[in-house]
């Protein structure tokens, strides 16, 4: 397929520049759509008490924006081919800002529930359709840095939002932590409609309606089984035949991708070692440390050494320093050492900086605190970006929109484990030692095994050849 762009190409002095403000664009909306998903929780106790019901009839909010989103995700890539990705992220990006509105004005249960589930279609398309958006108008030597960022709203916000989350809900009411998506999103229309081209494919198969309903079940029921065991809002039973049914869906699904003519998501992509092991393999279990991490934290600090939030807050600030401080030397870092081996010592730094966390206690020093943080900060922001522009270094154009989908799918499933992973490992360390609640030696065992975790998944990119991705980082391996 032959990609066909309405309006103007950017001349080749240009083309760089272009390139880093539509990436710049795209970040914009899904920092919105990140933040978004990390502030609501914060302010539920407060709109349970607006709505008149019990905190946690709350979680079904969460749960249905999560079950909306899984459901429409596989068809994101499809839709951005067959009406063009411009239009479809533009779509989504009003999709999500008018329901943000609808939620921020919620007068009851029911109504915000039903913002929620809308909301969750618009975040469905919006990342997939927004990486294809920057791949396409990116050259291979400009990759690193349009993928770094797109990255830091996946790395700041579940940082940020709890903290400003807590200010809003303090100082303001919960209403303001949807109202504050309305002028993002504006702008980030008027960003989309001023810099990003019109691009579409020439020639698009009819949906497969199939392998649609087939992979949507799969990944719907298995985000939900992982849910319910981060929440334990139902049984163990029915968590684990969830994630059962959402397996064997999967497999279904991979069957009939397989076996298809012109299948909804085209599978090849997973015969490239650098897609396949940043995204399915090494790459899940890296991002399940990643995601494991910003979770255990705050609870370390509330639950385990007994902080208020804005106490709380202030420590994860230099978590986010340190995120945001390695965009600087994310690309030199990556032309110098490949990345193969930024992503295997790199990634042990990362697992030790976790492990660390568990040596942590009310009585550590505040400048011991605040530096393990940074480092924890710049370590995950170096994996995180590295593991992002890896698995699209290979890629071919006509691969493009679903490799974008299957690694948003995957990102999606490895953020709910590594929370899943967390939450479990506390509450077996709780079981094992018969405490009521939670403390600080339960959070101990949960950063080692996620710690351990890290260190398996960043050893298996020893199996990257020493090239691997050098069109993109610029290495070269013999220097």
């Amino acid at each position: 397929m032959t990609a066909v762009q309405t309006t103007g190409q950017p001349s080749e002095e240009s083309f760089g520049r272009q390139s880093r403000i539509i990436a710049f664009v795209v970040a914009v909306s899904f920092f919105m759509q990140v933040l978004d998903g990390t502030i609501v929780t914060t302010s539920l106790p407060q709109m349970a008490a607006s709505f008149g019901v019990e905190p946690v009839a709350m979680s079904i909010g969460i749960t249905v924006y999560l079950l909306t989103m899984s459901a429409f995700v596989p068809l994101a890539g499809w839709a951005g081919d067959r009406y063009g990705a411009r239009r479809v992220f533009l779509a989504s990006i009003t999709i999500f800002t008018v329901a943000s509105l609808f939620c921020g004005l919620s007068g009851n249960l029911t109504e915000f529930v039903f913002a929620r589930a809308v909301q969750g279609v618009g975040s469905a398309l919006m990342t997939p359709v927004g990486r294809i958006i920057v791949l396409r108008s990116a050259r291979k030597s400009d990759l690193v840095h349009a993928m770094s960022m797109i990255t830091w709203p996946a790395l700041t916000a579940p940082v940020l939002g709890p903290v400003l989350g807590s200010y809003i809900t303090t100082y303001l009411t919960w209403h303001w932590n949807f109202l504050i998506n309305i002028p993002i999103g504006i702008v980030g229309l008027g960003l989309v409609l001023r810099f990003v081209p019109d691009q579409r494919e020439e020639k698009v198969a009819r949906l497969d309606l199939a392998g649609f309903l087939q992979s949507a079940a799969g990944l719907t029921f298995l985000l939900a089984g992982l849910e319910f065991v981060v929440h334990g809002t139902t049984g163990l039973a029915a968590s684990v035949g969830l994630i059962a049914a959402g397996v064997v869906f999967s497999i279904i699904a991979t069957r009939h991708f397989l076996r298809v003519e012109a299948p909804l998501l085209d599978l090849s992509a997973f015969k490239i070692q650098t897609f396949a092991l940043a995204t399915l393999s090494a790459g899940t279990a890296s991002r399940v440390a990643i995601n494991a991490t910003p979770f255990l934290l705050p609870l370390l600090f509330q639950v385990g050494f007994g902080l208020t939030a804005i106490n709380a807050g202030t420590y994860l600030l230099f978590y986010f320093a340190g995120n945001l401080g390695m965009k600087a030397i994310t690309t030199p870092t990556l032309k110098a050492f490949g990345f193969r081996s930024v992503l295997v010592v790199n990634g042990l730094i990362s697992s030790a900086s976790i492990a660390c966390f568990a040596l942590l206690s009310p009585s550590t020093p505040d400048w011991l605190t605040y530096i393990l943080l940074l480092c924890a900060g710049l370590s995950r922001s170096m994996n995180f970006t590295a593991l992002n522009t890896l698995a699209f270094a290979d890629i071919h154009a006509t691969q493009r929109s679903s490799a974008s989908t299957l690694s948003s799918m995957l990102q999606q499933v490895s953020l709910l484990l590594g929370v899943a992973v967390g939450a479990a490992m506390l509450n077996l360390s709780r079981t094992v030692y018969g405490g009521a609640t939670l403390s600080p030696v339960d959070f101990r065992w949960a950063f080692i095994v996620v710690a351990l975790i890290g260190v398996v998944s960043s050893l298996r990119f020893l199996h990257l050849p020493h090239d691997a991705g050098a069109e993109v980082s610029r290495h070269n391996a013999r220097t």
